[in-house]
């Protein structure tokens, strides 16, 4: 079986208000990254950017396309490595993120991280999203609707376990 990445976590906010968050630039910058630029259609932009100081390039999530979407049910992006490991920036991962009603005021998230490489840089970046995934944006996502948006001046520290 191909090496993913694969969390499952429970959000306390209706479905409609999750989708928002990972879908509208406004939503996204109360919980992944705290600038944006999301155009919600195949082709469409899915940027995630995390050091805004740094130059173009060196952001974070840039460049990165939505690939599929099917409304409240399912979000596909790609996405790309650190910066700090140049041999595999350029190479586009698979984010696939499934949006699950469990009741009117919680929702389930499914996320699989896929198409890795193997070996060097690549295991060093399965490594690197397994930890940011699973210990930092999903645990900001629960926590944005349990506590409020991110502060992106003072984030808090969060973590959770790979299922």
């Amino acid at each position: 079986m191909e090496k993913q990445i694969k969390f499952e976590i429970k959000i306390p906010a209706p479905l409609s208000a999750v989708w928002g968050a990972w879908t509208t630039e406004a939503g996204a910058r109360t919980f992944f990254a705290p600038k944006c630029r999301i155009e919600l259609k195949p082709g469409g932009a899915y940027e995630m950017l995390f050091n805004l100081d740094a130059p173009p390039g060196e952001q974070g999530g840039e460049e990165m396309i939505v690939l599929a979407v099917q409304p409240e049910k399912m979000l596909s992006f790609t996405w790309n490595a650190p910066t700090n490991l140049p041999t595999v920036r350029g190479e586009m991962t698979h984010v696939v993120v499934y949006f699950e009603e469990n009741t009117p005021e919680e929702t389930l998230i499914s996320l699989v991280h896929d198409g890795w490489g193997e070996g060097g840089e690549w295991d060093q970046a399965f490594d690197y999203f397994t930890r940011a995934w699973g210990g930092i944006v999903l645990p900001r996502l629960k926590y944005r609707f349990a506590e409020g948006p991110i502060d992106w001046e003072n984030p808090p520290a969060l973590g959770m376990r790979e299922k």
